[in-house]
């Protein structure tokens, strides 16, 4: 009797656990975004939830958290319950650069988080107010060189690719244009539209639509290649032989989260960025989408800390 009734438990247990993994999602799911609303990370986040939402049944709510380096998103969502509810959008190489820029960290990139899938990769852009003389890469730097520590650039936070991104320019070319830390790329590009100061270092992405506009000088993208959705503007690349950022882009869950519910937020994912309507919206928007297994994922995110790691130190940026 006594086996029978273990035996009984057990069956019990095991279609339990079948059928809460079928009912998976059954509430609405929360997609932690570590900057403000209207930068690259937003755009990306906003326009894959949007498929997500539809294929999953359940509403994918984007959450804006910026802050700390993306340091505060990270923390919520490594200390969130593991059940596939909380999800972050990492910028991989953020957080890879805050294993080596901030020495107490709350989280462990590595530890503390389930890789899901890598979801997008796009180049950054420095841009200028319209007012600034310089046109181009050779421009900027002639400028530059002739008024060292005159100029000022924007990026999302000390640290940041975008910072980094900025500071390798410094040094490639030889000059000092001044880092102006924000909580996010669009504060930085509100500023630089705005002409509180002169350049910014963002998203190609949340760029674009003002450089068509006319409203911000493209100085440069990072990228190695011009882009084929702006096969016009060149590359800082074309100037400064073997300059090259790239950003990209990965949705991980809280480390203990089943696998079972990893797989299929993996799969949703996939197909969200198979589907020709939002690949092309994504790719209009500067992105160039990318898919991954978890394992990969995690191959990725432990080659860039070790990447970043010594041009964080290289660099000599200081956290906040």
């Amino acid at each position: 009797m006594e086996k029978r009734w273990v035996l009984a438990v057990a069956t019990w247990v095991i279609m339990t656990g079948a059928a809460c993994a079928q009912a998976f999602p059954n509430k609405p799911i929360r997609l932690i975004v570590p900057f403000a609303v209207g930068g690259p990370s937003d755009v990306l986040a906003r326009a894959l939830s949007v498929k997500l939402q539809e294929s999953m049944g359940q509403p994918v709510l984007v959450e804006n958290k910026p802050g700390g380096g993306t340091n505060l998103a990270a923390d919520l969502v490594a200390k969130s319950k593991p059940d596939g509810y909380t999800l972050l959008l990492m910028m991989v190489g953020t957080q890879a650069i805050n294993e080596s820029l901030y020495p107490k960290l709350t989280y462990n990139t590595v530890r503390d988080f389930a890789p899901i899938s890598l979801v997008a990769s796009s180049s950054l852009m420095l841009v200028a107010h319209p007012s600034l003389a310089a046109k181009n890469t050779a421009d900027l730097i002639a400028l530059a060189r002739a008024n060292p520590g005159r100029y000022n650039f924007g990026s999302s936070g000390t640290g940041t690719p975008l910072h980094l991104a900025g500071e390798l320019f410094n040094s490639r070319a030889g000059i000092k244009i001044i880092h102006v830390p924000y909580k996010g790329a669009a504060p930085a590009l509100n500023d630089v539209l705005g002409g509180q100061i002169e350049l910014a270092m963002v998203g190609a992405p949340a760029a674009l639509p003002h450089v068509k506009a006319g409203k911000l000088t493209p100085i440069g993208l990072t990228s190695a290649k011009r882009s084929s959705q702006s096969p016009d503007i060149p590359t800082i690349n074309e100037t400064l032989r073997g300059f090259e950022v790239e950003l990209v882009y990965s949705i991980v869950a809280p480390a203990g989260t089943p696998k079972d519910i990893i797989l299929r937020l993996n799969s949703e994912i996939h197909r969200a960025l198979s589907d020709p309507e939002t690949a092309s919206r994504l790719t209009s928007q500067g992105f160039d989408p990318l898919l991954s297994s978890p394992e990969k994922l995690a191959d990725y995110i432990k080659s860039e800390i070790s990447k970043w790691g010594p041009i964080v130190k290289q660099s000599g940026a200081q956290p906040d």
